[in-house]
């Protein structure tokens, strides 16, 4: 049986970088974007009920995730659908990882978790914060998107003070070192928890 921490945060906080440092500590780790990815490239099993839904939103066998943005930005109903194909799949792919992973902890990177009511299937959650400044400027640096952009994925997610409110961990991303000193920290505690059980 595996220890399953969620880990989550908004957006710009450092949860990609946080969660490769979890997997230098031994721990397994489930991407949901890169479920996805995988459910939305060619082969894929979102493929066939997203192109009965919004066949434009396929090209070349696979879906596209900028046709489904601006599907979404068209349609007020269009995200609740796409939600109700792609979710159970996602939900499919995170069981089949944690039936065969052989890893004490899986790290579940799962963005929305709060807010899709994730933390449920959780043993505990980790939240990676930084500063509101910090977040906006590491946003805006990368150059892919605009200052409205941002505010608009912002307002989509739970305020970061209420996430780390609602964690077991919070790992404060200010440094690379800092971060890898307390994704070391975590995984010892569950570890010696996992040990007293």
């Amino acid at each position: 049986m595996t220890f399953k921490l969620g880990l989550t945060g908004s957006i710009g906080m450092g949860k990609s970088t946080t969660a490769a440092m979890f997997v230098d500590e031994g721990c397994a780790l489930w991407d949901a974007d890169a479920a996805v990815h995988r459910l939305y490239d060619v082969g894929g099993a979102a493929v066939a009920p997203m192109q009965a839904l919004f066949p434009e939103a396929v090209t070349d066998g696979s879906v596209s995730r900028d046709t489904l943005r601006s599907i979404i930005s068209g349609d007020p109903t269009a995200l609740k659908k796409i939600e109700a194909i792609v979710h159970p799949l996602v939900a499919q792919d995170r069981a089949a990882f944690v039936s065969i992973t052989e890893a004490d902890i899986t790290v579940f990177d799962i963005p929305l978790l709060f807010e899709t009511g994730g933390e449920a299937a959780m043993d505990a959650v980790a939240v990676v914060h930084v500063d509101a400044e910090t977040q906006r400027a590491r946003v805006l640096a990368r150059g892919s998107m605009t200052d409205a952009q941002f505010e608009a994925i912002l307002a989509k997610q739970m305020p970061s003070t209420e996430k780390c409110a609602r964690a077991d961990f919070v790992i404060e991303t200010d440094t690379v070192e800092h971060a890898r000193a307390q994704v070391h920290s975590v995984v010892q505690q569950i570890r010696s928890r996992l040990k007293d059980a």
